[in-house]
C-alpha cells in the first residue's frame, strides 16, 4: 500500500451528508462522520501512521489495480487482476432517503471473485476524532465493536476477524461468482447494534443503491455531446450535498495541498455561498430542480438569521447547517499529505469581507421561473432590504472571490458581481412585480459599470485587471460575460482573453493569477486552477472562438482520473492537486459543457 497515493487516485461514495474517499489500491483513506465536516474517522490521506484506515484488497503482489463506477451511479467498483484471478470490491454508502440528519452512517464493502480464486485481507484500524481519541474493540466472531468517548463503529463481515491490537484483521479466499463483504456503521456511543450481515442482503443493497442513482439521474435533460462527463459531474454535485439542508460542500476533503509540501493546505467541507450560488446555474441546465430550490430556501434563511443586526448580511462560508462559526485552528500531529503542513481544521476566510456573494446570491435566486416564483413575499422583503442595505455598502475595499490574506482591495470582481446583484434584483422586482426601490438600485448598479469601465481597465495590458489600480490580471473575470455585464463580443471583452491567454494560459489551463505579481499574503506557488480553465471555455463559446474552446474543453478533459473526477488544481506534470473532488471545478465543467453545446448547435443551425 502506498504510503500517499495520488490524489487522483480515489472514488468518492457518500450517502448525502458524509462521504469517504477509496483509493484504488482499495483503501478507504478519508471518512468522516456524522457530517462533511465532522471530526476524521480515517484520515491517512492526511497522516498515513496516525490517520486511521481501511483496507480490502487482494494481497496478490502482481495484482493489477482498475477502478469505475457502475453506470449512472455512485457505486464504486475497484477491479483486482491477478495470474491467480479477478476480484472486485464494491464500494458504496445507501443514500439518505429521509432528508433527517441522522448519527448513523454505513459504508458498505462487497467482496467478489469473478474468475479464478482470489484471496483478500481486511484492515480495519479507525483512528477518531482526526487521531486523537483512543478507543477499545471489542470482537465477537465476525463482529468488531470499535468504542470511542465520541462515537462508537460496529464493524460486520461475512468472514472471520482477528485481533490486532484495538485493530482488527481478516481473511476470506472467493472463488469465481462467490461473494462476502464487510460493513462498517459509525453511530453514537452505546448506539444500537446494526442489523446482522449476509451476502444476499448486501446484494440487495447494492440494487437498491443502484436503483436509486439511476433513477436520480433519469432526471437530467442533457443531451449534449458529453453526457457521460456531464453527469459524472452532477452526481458528483449531489454526492457533496448535505441533503438535511440543502447546503453544498466545497469539496469532500480537508487538508489536500495546493502545492505539495506547502502551506496552502485549507479545510474545504463547508458551504460557499459563491460555489453553491453558482451550481444552482449548473443544476438548473440540467433540470434538477429540487436541488437547486433546497440550496436556495437555505440562502434566504441565512439572510433572514442576521435581520435587524448589524454587519454583514451574508458570510462568505457556513457549516452545512447554517452555523457561521468555523474557527480555523491546526491538526499538529498530522503531518500531512506527503509533509504538507499545517493541516487546517475550520476556516479563517468565513470572517473574510468578499462583496461578491451578493451578486452570486442574487444570480442563483434569479435563475429559473421554476424557482424563483417559489419564493415567499417575506423571502422577497429579505432580499430587498438586503440590497437596499448594499446600496449604501458595495463601494469598499475587500478580500475578493480567492480569499487571498494579503490585504484589502478593490477588486474587479467584487464590483461585477455587485452590479449583477443590482442587475439581478431590478430584473425580480419587473418579473414578479414586487416592491423596491428600483431607482436606488439602478442607481448603485450603472455607477458601478462606470466605475469599473474607468477603473478596472489597464491600458498597459490592455485589459480588464484584478483589482483598480494595477495591471494584475485575473481569471475570476472570465465570469463578466457570463453575468452579462459585458457582451461576450465586445472589443474590450476580446482584449481581455487575448491578455489572459498570454499571460495567464499555459497549454489551455488557466492560472488564477499570479501570485509572485500579486502577492496573496502566503508563501509558495500553486497549480492551474480547473474552474478557471472551464470559465475559459465558457467565455471562449460566448466569445464565438469555438475552435479554441472545443480543443480547450477536450484536452482538459485529459486531466480528469480515471473515473470523471477533478481535484482543485493541475500541477506542473499534470497531477491534481488541492481538495478532491471539488465542487467548483465540476459544477463549472457543466456550466461549459452546455455554453460549448450550445454555441456550436447555432454554429450548425440546430
Amino acid at each position: 500500500m502506498d504510503r500517499y497515493p495520488p490524489i487522483a487516485e480515489h472514488g468518492l461514495v457518500g450517502d448525502l451528508q458524509t462521504a469517504a474517499l477509496v483509493s484504488s489500491q482499495g483503501v478507504v483513506d478519508w471518512f468522516a462522520a456524522p457530517r462533511f465536516d465532522s471530526p476524521s474517522i480515517f484520515a491517512a490521506l492526511l497522516d498515513h501512521d496516525g490517520g486511521g484506515y481501511m483496507r480490502l484488497a487482494p494481497e496478490h503482489p502482481d495484482a493489477t489495480c482498475k477502478q469505475l463506477y457502475y453506470p449512472d451511479t455512485a457505486i464504486l467498483v475497484t477491479r483486482f487482476m491477478s495470474p491467480d484471478g479477478v476480484g472486485e470490491v464494491v464500494d458504496f454508502m445507501p443514500p439518505d432517503r429521509t432528508r433527517t440528519a441522522t448519527d448513523r452512517h454505513t459504508l458498505v464493502r462487497v467482496v467478489r471473485a469473478v474468475r479464478g480464486t482470489v484471496e483478500f485481507t481486511l484492515e480495519c484500524r479507525p483512528r477518531f476524532d482526526y487521531g486523537r481519541a483512543e478507543h477499545q474493540l471489542e470482537l465477537v466472531e465476525n463482529t468488531g465493536l470499535f468504542r470511542s468517548p465520541v462515537m462508537d463503529a460496529h464493524l460486520q463481515t461475512t468472514f472471520p476477524l482477528e485481533r490486532d491490537g484495538q485493530d482488527v484483521r481478516g481473511r476470506v479466499t472467493l472463488s469465481a461468482g462467490q461473494s462476502g463483504g464487510a460493513v462498517f456503521t459509525v453511530c453514537t456511543s452505546g448506539g444500537e447494534a446494526p442489523a446482522p450481515v449476509t451476502v444476499d442482503g448486501l446484494k440487495a443493497q447494492v440494487e437498491d443503491t443502484g436503483h436509486f442513482w439511476q433513477g436520480w439521474l433519469r432526471q437530467s435533460r442533457y443531451r449534449g455531446r458529453w453526457p457521460e462527463l456531464v453527469h459524472r459531474s452532477v452526481i458528483t454535485l449531489k454526492l457533496l450535498t448535505y441533503a438535511p439542508t440543502g447546503a453544498l460542500v466545497a469539496a469532500a476533503t480537508m487538508g489536500l495541498p495546493e502545492q505539495v509540501g506547502g502551506e496552502r493546505n485549507w479545510d474545504y467541507r463547508f458551504t460557499w455561498v459563491r460555489d453553491s450560488a453558482l451550481s444552482v446555474r449548473a443544476m438548473l441546465d440540467l433540470g434538477f430542480v429540487e436541488e437547486a430550490t433546497a440550496f436556495l430556501h437555505w440562502l434566504v434563511d441565512r439572510l433572514q438569521e442576521r435581520e435587524g443586526t448589524e454587519g454583514e448580511p451574508l458570510q462568505t462560508m457556513y457549516r452545512v447547517d447554517g452555523n457561521p462559526d468555523l474557527p480555523e485552528e491546526t491538526l499538529d500531529h498530522f503531518e500531512g499529505y506527503r509533509g504538507s503542513s499545517p493541516v487546517r481544521i475550520g476556516n479563517g476566510a468565513a470572517d473574510q469581507l468578499q462583496l461578491d456573494i451578493y451578486g452570486e446570491a442574487l444570480y442563483a435566486l434569479s435563475q429559473g421561473v421554476e424557482v424563483a416564483q417559489q419564493a415567499t413575499y417575506r423571502g422577497w422583503k429579505t432580499l430587498a432590504r438586503t440590497l437596499d442595505w448594499f446600496a449604501e455598502a458595495w463601494d469598499r475595499p475587500d478580500e475578493g472571490i480567492w480569499e487571498t490574506r494579503g490585504g484589502r482591495q478593490d477588486f474587479t470582481y467584487s464590483r461585477v458581481m455587485s452590479w449583477a446583484a443590482f442587475d439581478r434584483g431590478l430584473s425580480l422586482a419587473e418579473h414578479f412585480r414586487r416592491p423596491a426601490d428600483v431607482e436606488k438600485w439602478r442607481s448603485a448598479r450603472d455607477a458601478i459599470l462606470e466605475q469599473v469601465m474607468e477603473r478596472g481597465w489597464s491600458e498597459k495590458e490592455g485589459a480588464f485587471v484584478q483589482h483598480y489600480g494595477g495591471d494584475v490580471l485575473d481569471a475570476s473575470l472570465l465570469l463578466m460575460s457570463r453575468v452579462q455585464f459585458i457582451a461576450p463580443k465586445d472589443p474590450a471583452w476580446l482584449a481581455t482573453l487575448d491578455a489572459m491567454d498570454r499571460k495567464l494560459v499555459s497549454d489551455s489551463l488557466v492560472y488564477r493569477y499570479d501570485p509572485a505579481a500579486s502577492p496573496d499574503g502566503l508563501r509558495g506557488s500553486e497549480g492551474t486552477f480547473s474552474l478557471c480553465t472551464f470559465l475559459y471555455v465558457d467565455a471562449l463559446a460566448r466569445a464565438g472562438r469555438l475552435p479554441q474552446a472545443r480543443y480547450t474543453f477536450e484536452k482538459m478533459q485529459t486531466y480528469a482520473n480515471h473515473v470523471g473526477l477533478f481535484a482543485e488544481e493541475i500541477g506542473p506534470s499534470g497531477e491534481q492537486l488541492g481538495n478532491f473532488p471539488q465542487a467548483f471545478t465540476h459544477l463549472s465543467l457543466i456550466m461549459a459543457a452546455t455554453a460549448l453545446d450550445e454555441a456550436l448547435d447555432a454554429e450548425n443551425g440546430r
